[in-house]
């Protein structure tokens, strides 16, 4: 395993770090099966494990505390915030009043006194930077949290909030955590440039694209991928972008074996070759899938692998623009653009 400096505070983190997101009634997940799985992660020189008080409604959060419970210190815990939590209007967002309370509440079903990092899950476009901010930074003065971070931000939001907390004297966030992968390949455009600029570290989620570089997708074979069961419109050939991706994926194939390169190891030695990304984050379901990720700890793509990559998907393209989650809400909701 790899380690690497996340962004500007001094923690060494493994390029490839655990995301806890199948834990719990989404991976239809137990209690023992997460334990053993984040046992052999951490043997294996994994030791950032990532989860969010959303998935599975706080089970993951759950059933990593327990998994951790004595062990905890040689960990670099992150948990996520501003989701929605239930259908009360007020718990979710990233209001100081919302934030204070559901920290609170991971902290009680993790089992522990603080994180290392806290991260708002998404934009809250109803809430100001300075309020969101403000709150970070008073939790991190009471011990709460140790750093926080940004989750699928858009490069001008990333932007906006440096400028808020050098104005208003507070803390920075000193994380971004994209959706980053072959297939989507967007953020190098825009987000990879400024977090670099700004020296933010990069956990990159989805490096497998949701199952499509897994091996589990593959033209003239059934799609084996759960993800397809939970979001059966992202796999649907019928959809354009969904063809490109399956067109992409079996030149990927070829690229892969030349290389003597399972499809695993393809996906996620592009994901951490890139200067801006300090870790991988896998979602393993069960132990098979962690044993395939983990064989791509060491993977070190050449040059020409590199370029036959861009060949195939270029830099700065997502083949599925559709799924991306930093839209600006003027061009999902007309009346934001209309008077």
């Amino acid at each position: 395993m790899q380690y690497r400096t996340l962004g500007r505070t001094g923690v060494q983190v493994s390029t490839l770090s655990l995301g806890a997101m199948n834990f719990g009634a989404i991976g239809r997940t137990t209690q023992e099966e997460t334990t053993a799985i984040i046992d052999a992660a951490l043997e294996a020189g994994i030791n950032l494990i990532d989860t969010a008080d959303m998935y599975s409604q706080g089970e993951s959060e759950e059933l990593v505390g327990r998994a951790i419970a004595g062990r905890r210190d040689d960990i670099v815990l992150a948990t996520k915030a501003s989701m929605p939590m239930g259908d009360e209007r007020n718990h979710r967002g990233s209001s100081r009043r919302w934030l204070v309370t559901e920290l609170d509440n991971s902290l009680r079903r993790l089992g522990v006194d603080h994180v290392d990092l806290y991260q708002i899950h998404r934009w809250d476009p109803t809430t100001s930077d300075e309020e969101t901010l403000s709150a970070l930074t008073d939790l991190q003065r009471a011990g709460k949290i140790r750093y926080f971070g940004s989750s699928t931000y858009p490069a001008y939001r990333i932007v906006q909030a440096e400028w808020a907390a050098r104005e208003n004297h507070l803390s920075r966030y000193v994380t971004e955590q994209p959706s980053y992968s072959i297939l989507q390949r967007g953020i190098e455009a825009h987000v990879l440039p400024v977090t670099q600029q700004y020296g933010l570290g990069v956990l990159a989620w989805s490096p497998l694209a949701s199952g499509w570089l897994s091996g589990a997708v593959r033209a003239g074979q059934e799609i084996s991928t759960n993800r397809s069961n939970v979001l059966p419109e992202r796999f649907d050939l019928g959809i354009p972008a969904n063809r490109a991706r399956l067109d992409a994926v079996e030149q990927l194939a070829v690229v892969a074996d030349k290389a003597g390169l399972t499809m695993i190891q393809l996906a996620l030695g592009f994901v951490t070759a890139h200067p801006a990304v300090t870790s991988a984050l896998i979602g393993p379901r069960t132990m098979e899938h962690l044993r395939s990720q983990l064989a791509a700890a060491d993977t070190v793509l050449s040059a020409d692998v590199l370029d036959a990559i861009d060949a195939i998907v270029a830099p700065g393209v997502d083949l599925a623009p559709g799924e991306k989650f930093d839209t600006p809400p003027a061009l999902l909701d007309p009346t934001l653009r209309r008077r």
